[in-house]
């Protein structure tokens, strides 16, 4: 027997949370000049209780083939990837209109 998702009732392989989840956010894409004349890719906005920020971070790093961390609930990407990002989340299941890029 599978588990029950303890939020919406269904067994795990059929919850749809994470779906309803991605609706939901409002995300904000920006670049950020640091040190030495570096560009960061900074992705704001996003409610750690209902997207695993961690595993967003890996998918983003594998895709990008660059470092990134999470630093006060940002996921802070090195190099400028503000257009890559928005199709990569769109293509995750995060709708356009709710990606904002600045």
């Amino acid at each position: 027997m599978s588990e029950i998702c303890t939020t919406c009732g269904l067994p795990k392989d059929l919850c749809v949370c994470e779906t309803i989840a991605k609706e939901t956010q409002k995300i904000e894409v920006s670049t950020l000049k640091k040190k030495f004349g570096k560009i960061h890719t900074l992705l704001s906005g996003i409610d750690e209780k209902e997207i695993n920020l961690k595993d967003l971070l890996k998918k983003l790093k594998t895709e990008f083939a660059c470092g990134g961390t999470i630093k006060d609930r940002k996921v802070e990407l090195q190099g400028n990837h503000k257009e890559g990002v928005k199709k990569f989340l769109t293509k995750m299941g995060f709708p356009p209109e709710t990606i904002e890029l600045e």
